[in-house]
């Protein structure tokens, strides 16, 4: 990959990589860190990467970084436990915030594959590149994150 080329990945993949671990971690300071990470690593390893894989490349670096800080920090336990009020006020109807707490209750996996396919528009295939999974396993856990959203948001305890 040549320098004109990474500042091309720079300017292409950097806004779709930091909402992906934005929508992930919900940690704008932690999304900033693995993103600055990942575009260091990539230009350390610039000579082994053709620019045609970078998106994937970055992808799938980023998402494992993400995978690493939570084991490190034990991070688990904080997500399960975590509890998001859906609004201030029970008067007002807010559709961002009872997705994103349908979101944020999905195990990472399926949050990663839905947030992919859905919000970033990428195929079965990229999603299976960037997460190392086959394109079958992709598509179960979109059907199986889909599927644990539909039954959260239609409880009406959920909503209100």
């Amino acid at each position: 990959m040549t320098i004109k080329e990474y500042n091309l990945s720079v300017e292409s993949f950097s806004d779709m990589l930091y909402r992906f671990l934005i929508k992930n971690t919900g940690n704008k300071d932690l999304s900033g860190d693995i993103i600055q990470d990942v575009y260091l690593r990539l230009w350390e390893k610039r000579r082994l990467v053709v620019f045609e894989n970078a998106k994937s490349y970055l992808f799938k670096m980023a998402y494992n970084r993400m995978i690493d800080y939570y084991r490190k920090e034990k991070y688990d336990e904080q997500l399960d436990n975590l509890q998001l009020s859906n609004n201030q006020n029970n008067d007002e109807f807010d559709t961002k915030a009872i997705i994103e707490n349908a979101l944020n209750r999905l195990p990472r996996i399926q949050k990663a594959v839905i947030t992919l396919r859905d919000y970033e528009g990428y195929s079965y295939e990229e999603i299976g590149k960037i997460l190392s999974l086959n394109e079958s396993q992709v598509k179960v856990y979109i059907y199986r994150g889909r599927k644990n959203l539909r039954q959260y948001l239609v409880s009406i305890e959920n909503v209100l």
